[in-house]
């Protein structure tokens, strides 16, 4: 009886005695191991299509060989646009930025709703829709409705939890459970009526909004009060913030630079710092308030202060101010100071790094 084929295998439970001898497989070459390196600075990411946020991290990571990094809140794998990713010091001061207003830019196509308030779901309903009737006052009557304080429903498509388990993954086992209506803020809201590659009704939307807002779900929100449903077909965040998109790199940019041009593109720990208070201190001042100790003086009461040492300027961390005294919230190492201006001649001299 004749064997499988020629580089198939017997089938489960049968016999391989005939089968012919396996092919001596090429040696592969050992794996490059890389050499990670001390890494400090914010890398503003134009997120590609696709791919998720800690993927995208993981990739701009190995570009860099970065020992330690994090991104500043997730885009969804169907969004694009600005992504900062932290690395060393800089991850000490992420959260800054998933607390930071964001502004995206966003299509939904009116008339069709999907199981996930975007074009990745399956079609729950059609309705025909009437341009004539989306009216510039219409539109300005829906605008000033989800403007300002507003109340959302998170989606059950979300990474959510509920008693431990994420929302996404009741909904893909088909169940949908209660979620409470959330407080979110619109900062700023702008819509037009524009049309999709197919020529059919779009709403085209620019908004400003607090962290925690779901742009599928004000997709799906205005969609219901214009009357015909709507799901998001483009999602795109040009700015988080006040770091905008036209301060990005694009992954594939990055991909075909040197390590010196990539490194080139971090922006330093301090740009995540927007708002805050700067304060220079000198010397001993510096050196104590690196090791944790209250500075004295006549500082305003402040809740966000950016704390530098002078002669090299050099971050030294974040603090606030009650009361004359300067209490330090979250400070560099030593280590990650030297590694950040280990390039500037005058570190090693610039005496903020001497123990008190």
């Amino acid at each position: 009886m004749a064997g499988p084929p020629q580089g198939a295998q017997a089938p489960l439970g049968g016999s391989d005695l005939h089968a012919s001898p396996p092919r001596e497989e090429a040696v592969r070459p050992p794996r490059v191991r890389v050499q990670r390196r001390p890494v400090h600075g914010v890398l503003l990411l134009d997120k590609p299509l696709g791919l998720s946020s800690n993927d995208a991290l993981q990739k701009v990571k190995w570009l860099l060989r970065a020992e330690k990094a994090g991104h500043t809140g997730t885009l969804d794998p169907l969004a694009t646009g600005v992504l900062p990713l932290c690395f060393g010091a800089a991850t000490k001061f992420s959260q800054l930025q998933l607390d930071a207003p964001k502004t995206y830019e966003a299509i939904a196509l009116l008339g069709v709703t999907t199981t996930t308030g975007d074009a990745e779901g399956e079609v729950l309903e059609r309705r025909e829709v009437d341009p004539a009737q989306l009216t510039p006052e219409r539109l300005a009557q829906v605008q000033a409705q989800f403007t300002g304080p507003i109340r959302q429903v998170p989606p059950m498509h979300s990474a959510l939890k509920k008693d431990g388990k994420a929302l996404y993954e009741y909904a893909r086992a088909g169940i949908e459970v209660e979620r409470a209506a959330r407080a979110v803020e619109i900062h700023a809201l702008n819509m037009a009526l524009v049309l999709d590659g197919q020529a059919q009704p779009a709403i085209k939307i620019i908004v400003q909004c607090s962290k925690g807002t779901y742009i599928r779900t004000l997709g799906e929100d205005i969609g219901a009060a214009l009357g015909c449903g709507a799901h998001l077909i483009f999602l795109r965040r040009i700015d988080t913030g006040g770091l905008g998109i036209g301060r990005c790199v694009t992954l594939q940019a990055l991909e075909a630079m040197d390590e010196v041009q990539r490194l080139a593109c971090l922006l330093p720990p301090e740009s995540l710092l927007d708002g805050h208070l700067p304060v220079t201190l000198a010397g001993e001042d510096a050196a104590r308030f690196l090791s944790g100790v209250r500075r004295r003086g006549s500082w305003p009461d402040t809740a966000a202060v950016a704390v530098f040492g002078h002669a090299p300027r050099a971050l030294l961390g974040v603090a606030h101010t009650a009361g004359g005294e300067l209490i330090p919230d979250r400070l560099l190492s030593p280590i990650e100071i030297q590694q950040i201006l280990q390039s500037t001649p005058a570190a090693t001299s610039a005496g903020i790094l001497e123990k008190p």
